[in-house]
């Protein structure tokens, strides 16, 4: 039997088996996953038991290792992020806001890979949102009024010691090793509305949070128009619910989506290992 793709029926995502990843792929198989990737933007594959080695060499395959700032790695390894929290924990919840991974960067990753380890039995879904379809599902004229934006991008609501994350959230109890940094105030433009680069598919990249404002454009009026494009590709008709299980890896394309964690989980642990994909 060889590899079984099924979509989730929702607005992106689907199911991988037939495959088994503590091994190295073909180069026939990793051609196919990339294909079914770019398709469905993103793929989950369930009973997978792989360890730390698997999943580097997984992300390997796919593109190397992308850049991964503000978070330590895992003790022992140089590009594995831990993604816990513990059943009593009460700091924020961690990534619980719409963001494209690392979208500050001049060159951006191409996609994440999570793979679960402690899953708690409720809660805990991942929402991701397809922003090709909500580009292709805005109105022509709006869109005419989009294209050719520049956005701009930054750290510093996050990362900045005076951020999210920053030095309030450091007498927190949160698990995950945050290290919050002045590198997080650059900035960074890219388009609002990019071309993929690999299948040449429009779509939004990026949205409020990440992005600090509209070159051209007053600061109020940026967030204004951010704050709006922001429930506009957050719509349900837009949103893949991912449901997660123990031993299942999940990988996505940063390029096409947003994403954002969602909680549910009080009295549980939860720990996921992360690697970041490097541009294309």
């Amino acid at each position: 039997m060889g590899i079984v793709v099924t979509p989730s029926g929702q607005a992106c995502g689907a199911s991988v088996t037939g495959v088994d990843l503590t091994k190295a792929l073909s180069p026939d198989d990793l051609i196919y996953i990339r294909g079914a990737w770019l398709e469905h933007k993103v793929l989950s594959f369930p009973n997978q038991r792989m360890n730390d080695d698997d999943l580097e060499r997984y992300t390997m395959a796919f593109g190397g290792f992308g850049n991964d700032p503000f978070i330590a790695p895992v003790p022992g390894r140089n590009h594995i992020i831990a993604v816990a929290r513990k059943a009593n924990e009460q700091a924020p919840l961690f990534a619980e806001n719409w963001h494209t991974d690392w979208s500050f960067q001049a060159t951006p990753p191409a996609g994440t890979c999570l793979f679960g380890i402690t899953i708690p039995p409720t809660g805990g879904d991942t929402l991701f949102a397809n922003q090709e379809k909500a580009w292709d599902d805005m109105p022509e004229e709006r869109k005419k009024q989009l294209r050719g934006l520049v956005a701009i991008h930054s750290a510093k609501a996050s990362y900045a010691p005076d951020g999210l994350y920053g030095s309030k959230d450091q007498t927190t109890d949160r698990s995950m090793d945050i290290r919050p940094s002045t590198a997080a105030r650059n900035l960074q433009s890219h388009p609002l509305v990019h071309t993929h680069p690999e299948t040449g598919r429009e779509g939004f990249y990026s949205c409020l949070g990440y992005i600090v404002g509209i070159e051209g454009i007053s600061d109020t009026e940026a967030f204004e128009l951010l704050t709006e494009l922001r429930e506009w590709q957050s719509r349900a008709a837009f949103i893949y619910t991912h449901k997660w299980q123990a031993n299942m890896l999940v990988m996505w394309d940063n390029r096409a989506l947003l994403h954002r964690a969602t909680g549910g989980y009080e009295g549980h642990d939860r720990l996921l290992h992360r690697t970041t994909i490097a541009a294309f």
